[in-house]
């Protein structure tokens, strides 16, 4: 068992990443702006009280614990007063990052070539200057993370709803157990400083993905109207290699027999028990 974890911000992927914190941590906690309304899932001596834009709370946090920073990191004075202010050179820091940080990929070649981590982000981006204040002046550990989806955030609703439409746009996804897991070996494994993808490592175009979803489930999808997107394909390889020193894998590389299992858990779910 190791000391102490705060989870910085608590919404989809903290729910995921707690519990299986408890079996490495002897104590975890998470913050809220208001942990009374938002952490009732958790007892009391768990939650934290915490609002970046509030520095009267940053006295909440516990020293000498890691942390993992799961909200935009902006704006970068009070990042920067705060990382200061909690000794964050001192501790192991995960930051939440995204893949959108990097640079869109305009060039007429298709498929778009892989990006892994030495490829350039956009640092016009507030919360990706924000990330790299952390990374190179404080030793964060950036997780550029995919789409994360999981229970109770399905690409399929994505679809029905309209929030996605057919084209050829390469899309990075990762289920937030696996996440979860990564974010887990990031702490135990990955080097100060460093960068790392998180993603299942299959890329699909968002027209796959609809006409995989209209066959199984007839729910059709309308065209974008963008100008022929290309989107990215991301490497994961070194998130991989973490995993393994951690002792585990992803689970859920296979998008379409995992929302086949999200359908099926959440068809149970629907249904009331006889």
């Amino acid at each position: 068992m190791h000391h102490s974890l705060i989870i910085l911000g608590s919404g989809y992927t903290a729910k995921f990443l707690l519990p299986l914190a408890q079996h490495r941590y002897s104590h975890v906690f998470a913050t809220s702006r208001d942990p009374d309304r938002h952490l009732t899932h958790l007892s009391l001596d768990q939650r934290i009280r915490f609002d970046l834009a509030r520095p009267e709370t940053w006295q909440a946090i516990p020293a000498s614990t890691d942390l993992v920073w799961c909200f935009p990191a902006v704006p970068n004075e009070l990042v920067q007063r705060f990382a200061d202010a909690a000794f964050l050179r001192a501790r192991r820091l995960v930051v939440l990052s995204s893949t959108s940080a990097y640079n869109d990929y305009t060039s007429a070649e298709y498929p778009p070539p892989w990006t892994d981590e030495t490829a350039p982000v956009d640092l016009i981006k507030p919360r990706v200057q924000g990330e790299e204040l952390l990374r190179s002046n404080y030793g964060a550990i950036l997780l550029r993370v995919a789409g994360i989806y999981g229970p109770g955030r399905n690409p399929i609703e994505w679809i029905r709803t309209g929030r996605v439409n057919r084209s050829r746009k390469y899309v990075n996804l990762i289920h937030v157990e696996d996440l979860a897991s990564s974010c887990l070996a990031a702490l135990m494994h990955a080097d100060p400083s460093g960068t790392y993808n998180v993603s299942d490592g299959n890329p699909r175009t968002w027209m796959e993905i609809c006409q995989m979803v209209e066959q199984r489930w007839n729910i059709r999808s309308t065209a974008s109207q963008e100008l022929e997107p290309s989107g990215k394909r991301v490497l994961n390889n070194r998130m991989c290699e973490l995993l393994k020193l951690h002792g585990t894998d992803l689970r859920y590389r296979d998008l379409f027999k995992t929302l086949d299992l999200l359908q099926r858990n959440s068809i149970n779910e629907a249904t009331p028990l006889r």
